[in-house]
């Protein structure tokens, strides 16, 4: 999904023109022959994932933030994705392998990894080697983002070094990457487990076919209020294809004719009273904020798009029918007004079978969450608790919530603290809780700042309480 912005305190910016000009000079010979892989024909199939013609990486300038205490290395793999890796001087032995949210639209671009680290340098200055891969293409296509991201283990096998410990991470729609990518891939070619556990951050875990359905409400509740996205002048289209494959429209196209209806660009003493009151209803119907209203539509219209035109054959996987809005001024009228799509079945199941996960991941799993996370409702948290014991890994399965309202990052102490929890459940079979969580994040305030927020008592509701139910094929 992608990253809503956040406070400089909340996530660490540090400029990259530097660093990917010198990563994409240093890309310059990388290879880049094709790799054959095969579909997974049942849940626990391994793909073929090789990596035994991939050229050694190179080295690379590191982020500033990492420079003094770590070396970089970067690539190209042979199925095009871009990747960076970081092994701190003083290794802990460990490696986090990262997979990253959004997703990108268009092509990759070596600058994403850059950003990555940047953001994750916390995993390095707490002793792990760190390695993320662009994905070999943008867009909204998991199952090729898990194999890009088992690629890239190999390669770090391969070339770097054999880790003690492989901890597979996923932040927010990575999150969907990283659980599909534990059941895809279960055992090496030597019958070792490739990950030893999953870290899930601020994830988007309801699978594709659930997760998006509050995007397909806010186009039509949107379109309601403001009957400019198409505008009654231009030529019709369903609202759950996001855009038709011929309209050009930029983000900035979308964002000033959200600002002509809603005023988002003005504090809301200055919004009129008709603009007010639009975003109200959006506000309270879909109970999401009204700073979040713009990206979201912007997932609505672009990343649908590249759903309905790349992955699911030009059907759509989304619809509303049955749905019924609440919260508004007059719900009889609202309902009574909105346009109305039926997901297409095919088009669902061909979502459903690469983005939406089955809780069969045979290692432990531990997630974390703000509770007040603007884009990954943390009721998703709830469904995904249900599908890992729908699959029989419940037991595997340790959440834990914390009080940021932030979503692309929480605090740096709160993942090294969780890093060292999912370690001592792989190494010593010592399953954590979130209240011995909560209560060991103070230590590592001393070393890494301030920023523990856990909430060890606190339960999600269940996704349907957020978002309203629908009917489904």
């Amino acid at each position: 999904m992608p990253p809503i912005p956040t406070s400089a305190a909340a996530v660490r910016r540090v400029p990259t023109a530097t660093v990917a000009v010198s990563l994409l000079a240093a890309l310059a010979a990388a290879a880049c022959a094709p790799t054959r892989t095969q579909p997974d024909r049942a849940a626990v199939a391994t793909p073929v994932v090789s990596a035994a013609a991939e050229k050694a990486p190179v080295s690379t300038p590191c982020p500033k933030d990492i420079a003094a205490i770590a070396r970089c290395l970067s690539g190209q793999d042979s199925a095009g994705a871009y990747y960076l890796i970081a092994m701190p001087n003083q290794w802990n032995g460990h490696l986090v392998l990262h997979a990253h949210g959004g997703p990108t639209l268009g092509a990759p671009k070596a600058e994403r990894a850059v950003e990555d680290l940047e953001r994750w340098s916390i995993m390095a200055r707490a002793g792990y080697a760190w390695a993320g891969s662009t994905f070999r293409q943008g867009g909204v296509e998991v199952r090729a983002a898990a194999e890009d991201t088992e690629r890239l283990r190999q390669i770090f096998v391969q070339h770097v070094a054999k880790p003690q410990r492989t901890i597979l991470h996923g932040q927010s729609w990575g999150a969907s990457v990283a659980a599909k990518g534990a059941e895809m891939f279960q055992r090496t070619a030597d019958g070792q487990r490739p990950y030893d556990a999953v870290l899930l951050t601020s994830g988007v875990l309801a699978g594709g076919t659930r997760s998006y359905d509050f995007r397909t409400d806010l186009r039509v509740i949107y379109q309601h209020l403001c009957n400019n996205h198409p505008r009654p002048t231009e030529a019709a289209y369903p609202l759950n294809i996001g855009l038709p494959k011929d309209v050009s429209m930029t983000q900035a196209d979308l964002q000033a004719r959200v600002n002509e209806c809603l005023a988002l660009n003005k504090p809301a003493a200055e919004r009129t009273p008709e603009q007010q009151r639009k975003v109200q209803t959006i506000v309270d119907v879909l109970r999401i904020s009204a700073s979040s209203i713009q990206s979201h539509l912007n997932w609505g219209t672009f990343h649908y798009r590249d759903v309905v035109q790349h992955r699911t054959g030009g059907a759509s996987p989304f619809g509303n029918m049955g749905a019924r809005y609440s919260g508004s001024a007059d719900d009889v009228a609202l309902n009574a007004a909105v346009l109305r799509y039926r997901a297409d079945p095919a088009a669902v199941a061909r979502f459903a079978q690469d983005t939406d996960p089955t809780g069969r991941i045979p290692v432990p799993v531990l997630t974390v969450k703000g509770v007040n996370d603007p884009t990954a409702f943390v009721e998703l948290d709830a469904y995904f608790k249900g599908t890992m014991e729908r699959g029989g890994s419940g037991a595997r399965l340790v959440q834990t919530f914390t009080q940021h309202a932030t979503h692309s990052y929480l605090s740096d102490p709160t993942y090294p603290t969780l890093m060292t929890a999912l370690l001592r459940w792989v190494d010593a079979g010592e399953k954590p809780t979130p209240e011995g969580i909560a209560q060991q994040c103070p230590a590592n305030e001393a070393r890494f700042g301030k920023g523990c927020a856990f909430l060890p008592a606190y339960v999600p509701a269940s996704l349907s309480s957020r978002v309203v139910d629908r009917e489904r094929p």
